[in-house]
């Protein structure tokens, strides 16, 4: 008997439904058109019928011909300047790959924490945790990702699918994730939403009115993910990194690519202090391709040749670039189709619900809405509304608005849920359904965790 091709079930069951809603609805109302579209991408983002980032270009064959977006927001998207952050940050990933600065900085870290694999995954979680606190989490995670990889590279080849490789991957994003939400810096949709609350209902969030539910929360989330990763390793346990990264000198060519990337770092740092005090104003991705451009120009010493080369960039993860304009492509769609002012319609029948039972539901919506959205476009599309919704019902606006925020962040299911998971992914260590069916769970641990904190905090 023949077996069964799944893949094309699930690739013929997709595209049946999604023509099904097209015929039905004579695919004239945008709303349904946009709900068949989206249900479509995330259909197959799931169960990965097809490359994830082919189905990250749907947007471009059927976004215009259903009247879901014009061509400006289309190519907005895909042009949207967390597209050139990640460009930037995997140019000077590679960068310091290609000179092993990485294997040098694992190296030390191995040194310091030891060599047995929980203590190595309990130096990544408190090291990407706490940079991710104090600048954003698609910089941690770019900067911590290339020291992760070397240590799995110094692995023998029949060990590098193991457990701890996985986890090892898995730390990093979440991780990234988790510190992000404990300041007021640490990810944009925390300084979002304060801008928001600012501008638009003149509350002023400072960062220790932040810093009072989002360090608990990240503090106990990232004891949390060590404790379950811990038994996770198994009998991995007990196991020593069989790390085979010998101690060399620094070289030249090392030193000024870590240099360079020294300087990026500094750059997204203390962004805040040097525009205000040079009034040079820049984003995160200006620093970003500053740092990509200097490793293009800048020689080595011994072969007095540019640090990298053109060439170099055919190791880059280009379809992560495509996935995540895709992702923003589709936040548009469901933005610009009413598909999120139907989901906001939601809360009007609950107004006379108790504050714990809708801050309940407020997470749930903004942890699992996350997964197939921009944490920072759900941020900023839901915040106003949340907020309008709490000033009209009674309910403490900064209370629904963090746990909204805080939500939102903590998506770690899909790669397109937030920047650190998508650059993970990129790695190649991590499958889709590795990320779904560990990010379920950690899902449900941090709705609780918000919950709790909200309700006992705030």
């Amino acid at each position: 008997m023949p077996k069964l091709d799944w893949k094309r079930l699930l690739a013929a069951f997709g595209a049946f439904s999604f023509l099904m809603v097209l015929i039905t609805t004579g695919a004239s109302d945008s709303y349904w058109n946009a709900v068949a579209l989206g249900g479509l991408m995330i259909f197959f983002w799931i169960f990965e019928v097809i490359s994830i980032y082919i189905t990250a270009l749907f947007p471009f064959i059927f976004a215009i011909p259903l009247g879901l977006l014009n061509t400006a927001d289309l190519a907005a998207s895909y042009g949207n300047n967390n597209v050139y952050l990640f460009f930037g940050g995997f140019v000077l990933a590679l960068g310091l790959e290609k000179w092993k600065v990485h294997e040098q900085i694992a190296r030390r870290i191995i040194n310091v924490v030891g060599d047995s694999k929980p203590r190595i995954l309990l130096g990544f979680i408190l090291s990407t945790g706490f940079l991710s606190m104090w600048i954003s989490n698609t910089a941690t995670a770019l900067m911590m990702l290339p020291m992760a990889i070397a240590i799995i590279h110094a692995m023998p080849v029949v060990h590098q699918k193991s457990k701890f490789s996985l986890l090892l991957m898995l730390s990093i994003a979440y991780a990234s994730s988790i510190g992000g939400v404990g300041t007021l810096v640490g990810s944009p949709p925390n300084t979002q939403m304060a801008a928001i609350l600012q501008k638009n209902f003149h509350i002023t969030v400072s960062f220790f009115d932040w810093m009072k539910i989002g360090m608990p929360v990240a503090i106990t989330m990232l004891i949390v993910m060590y404790g379950i990763f811990y038994l996770a390793l198994g009998k991995e346990r007990k196991e020593l990194h069989d790390v085979n990264l010998p101690n060399v000198p620094w070289t030249n060519e090392q030193l000024r690519a870590l240099a360079i990337f020294g300087i990026v770092v500094i750059l997204w740092s203390f962004r805040e202090l040097i525009t205000s005090a040079t009034g040079l104003n820049y984003g995160d991705e200006s620093a970003a391709i500053l740092g990509a451009i200097m490793l293009f120009i800048i020689p080595g010493k011994s072969e007095k040749k540019p640090l990298l080369d053109w060439k170099d960039t055919e190791k880059l993860p280009w379809g992560i670039l495509l996935l995540f304009g895709g992702g923003l492509a589709l936040a548009q769609i469901f933005e610009k189709n009413g598909v999120v002012e139907s989901l906001t319609k939601v809360f009007q029948s609950y107004e006379n619900m108790s504050v714990p039972a809708i801050v309940l539901l407020v997470v749930v919506i903004s942890v699992f809405a996350s997964e197939v959205m921009s944490n920072l476009a759900l941020v900023t599309i839901f915040v106003p509304v949340i907020a309008s919704f709490a000033k009209e019902s009674g309910y403490d606006i900064f209370q629904l608005c963090i746990s909204l925020t805080l939500g939102a962040s903590l998506a770690f299911m899909m790669p397109v849920g937030t920047p650190p998971n998508a650059i993970v992914f990129s790695s190649g260590h991590v499958k889709i359904h590795q990320m779904v069916k560990m990010g379920f769970v950690f899902n449900v641990i941090g709705i609780v965790l918000i919950f709790l904190f909200a309700i006992l905090f705030l």
